[in-house]
């Protein structure tokens, strides 16, 4: 029988930017209380989209480039910090208005350099993620412009996000010398289920694993785990974890089609059900298939702040909203006695960017320098209004860009 064991995986900024480790020590069956010591983060945020952005080979380097992520929160202040002031790069942010904090806002807002572009859409992230793929589908202009995501959509992301999995298996594996290998769960708080898709394929690749996916009340990832039911609610429901407030999680069809045995047919007739109805109920075997690799369950705001103040009261560690989706799920096992392998939950952000999730936990902040300064620095955002064509902005902006960079490259006036 295991003994419970804990550990936070923090994966600094955006989950896939930086790598870290809070040490939790063992807990016993009669102390079930995670020990917690603060992130030490090993790679600087965003260094994964600085790696995508400047790996060019020297053809390339006289060559515009623009990225375009979406953003719920923290993918765009992460590859903003990468590539601003960067050469031949202009990055071009959305951000859903009024849906992540004021600090996430400003981490964006406020860089001023010439090839940083925000947008602040009046909409959700879900919304603003159809102009984006949109774009994305018209491969001439994809190639012309040289575009590049950096949301889940972009294959490498989910492909850097396979090794944390790896990562956390060896840090939190009790041995690696029995034979088979032992078990670790590990719990994924997701909103597009980028990382979920990722622990899948590093299941498929042989790690022993179990996957627990935990979503707020945004719960179409935890309705189709539980019974098959991958089907939209009637609106985005705003939460502390606001940026897991999303309803259409894109990369459960990179799962669907890992679990079918790569039945690409099967999965496209899915999938373009989905998006005719808003509604699909998964067909037996795959929905068998699916719960047979996840595990999952639906935290409520108030279940987020308990979560947080549980944590800071026994570790004197403050967890972000999102990290206290994964840990609220680690409580519950621990609050039932259940015997289960060593765990660990990645932790994707600081609880310094949401200083309203803080209080409503009825917790207190010291908030960084560099943070309070983000209020008296000056912002600059494009808004992206209702009724707006959004595709056609996106594009007229990146055509803009192209062509201002060929008049700077071959010296030609403006």
């Amino acid at each position: 029988m295991w003994n419970t064991r804990f550990r936070l995986i923090f994966i600094s900024s955006s989950t896939y930017s930086a790598l870290g480790l809070l040490p939790m020590r063992p807990c016993s069956s009669s102390d079930p209380k995670p020990g917690c010591c603060p992130p030490s983060p090993a790679l600087k945020t965003g260094a994964w989209h600085s790696h995508c952005a400047r790996s060019a080979s020297p053809a390339e380097l006289c060559r515009f480039r623009s990225l375009g992520p979406g953003t719920s929160g923290d993918t765009g202040s992460a590859a903003i910090e990468s590539v601003q002031g960067a050469k031949n790069v202009d990055i071009i942010v959305l951000l859903p208005k009024g849906h992540c904090t004021k600090i996430q806002e400003l981490q964006m807002t406020t860089v001023l350099r010439e090839n940083v572009h925000v947008f602040g859409v009046e909409g959700n992230s879900d919304e603003l993620d159809e102009p984006i793929k949109t774009v994305f589908a018209d491969v001439a202009f994809v190639k012309k412009h040289n575009l590049m995501s950096l949301n889940s959509i972009n294959w490498s992301r989910v492909l850097v996000q396979i090794a944390h999995h790896f990562f956390a298996y060896f840090r939190c594996a009790p041995s690696l010398d029995m034979h088979p290998l032992p078990p670790v769960e590990v719990v994924v708080p997701t909103g597009a289920a980028g990382n979920l898709a990722a622990g899948c394929i590093a299941q498929k690749m042989g790690l022993p694993i179990h996957l627990v996916v935990a979503v707020n009340s945004n719960d179409i990832i935890h309705r189709t785990v539980q019974w098959g039911d991958f089907s939209l609610s009637k609106a985005v429901k705003p939460t502390l974890a606001s940026a897991m407030d999303i309803q259409v999680p894109y990369n459960m069809e990179r799962i669907f089609w890992l679990l079918s045995g790569s039945d690409s047919q099967v999965i496209r007739a899915l999938m373009e059900q989905f998006e005719r109805t808003k509604s699909v109920s998964l067909p037996k075997e795959l929905h068998s298939k699916l719960s047979e690799a996840v595990t999952s369950q639906s935290v409520s705001d108030e279940a987020i702040t308990q979560t947080m103040g549980r944590c800071w009261q026994e570790n004197q560690y403050l967890l972000c909203p999102h990290s206290a989706v994964a840990v609220s799920c680690h409580y519950q096992q621990v609050d039932r006695q259940q015997p289960s392998p060593p765990r660990c939950c990645l932790a994707p952000a600081s609880a310094a960017k949401f200083p309203e999730a803080v209080r409503a936990a009825r917790l207190t902040l010291d908030t960084p320098a560099e943070i309070l300064a983000l209020e008296h620095k000056e912002a600059r955002c494009t808004p992206m209004r209702k009724g707006d064509d959004w595709t056609r902005m996106l594009r007229d902006t990146i055509e803009d860009l192209s062509q201002q960079w060929q008049r700077r490259f071959l010296n030609l006036p403006a």
